[in-house]
């Protein structure tokens, strides 16, 4: 699978800017901005060029029921339970705690949607499990996943999202209208 993936990155022209911090066991990875379905696509191309098999993903636990169960674990899903009495946060923070080893991957918006405001749980997560924050951008107008420096969570959200919005903003989604430049600069 590493050659088809290494080959549609080459023949649709995607480029690299930073590096991936290889040498953190930990972390929750932001990738945006999250406009459309091919993100995903484009991600499992990334993430196996940049040799992330590590690189976990939530998903429903439904998804992990059934015949497609193993599949989803092999991409590197983790199921959660929406609907527990234990909110989510504090399930991945869990996850965090309970392993030597644990990178997450997150859209920071949550949805493919246009949002009004960046959701605000990876945030949280990396915060209560005192990860670091690695924000990786798909610029699909340029062709170039943009990878930044990790930081950690200061506590101080209006500061830390202003970087991260900072960071995101001139990147063009696939859906360049969904994307993320009018939350930059913050009202």
């Amino acid at each position: 699978m590493r050659f088809f993936w290494n080959a549609l990155l080459q023949a649709q022209g995607w480029t690299f800017r930073g590096s991936f911090p290889h040498h953190l066991p930990k972390a929750v990875v932001i990738v945006g901005p999250h406009t459309s379905s091919w993100d995903f696509v484009i991600g499992l191309a990334v993430r196996s060029k940049l040799n992330l098999h590590h690189l976990k993903f939530l998903g429903k636990d439904s998804l992990f029921k059934g015949p497609f169960g193993f599949f989803f674990r092999r991409l590197g899903g983790v199921p959660v339970d929406r609907f527990s009495a234990n909110n989510m946060v504090d399930q991945v923070v869990h996850l965090f705690q309970t392993n030597d080893a644990f990178v997450l991957a997150l859209s920071p918006e949550g949805t493919r949607k246009k949002v009004e405001r960046l959701r605000t749980g990876f945030y949280h997560i990396a915060l209560k499990a005192k990860v670091p924050i690695v924000m990786a951008g798909m610029d699909f107008g340029k062709k170039e996943l943009v990878l930044a420096e990790p930081f950690l969570p200061s506590g101080n959200a209006d500061a830390d999202f202003e970087k991260i919005l900072s960071f995101y903003a001139p990147l063009r989604g696939k859906i360049p209208a969904q994307g993320l430049q009018h939350l930059y600069p913050p009202r």
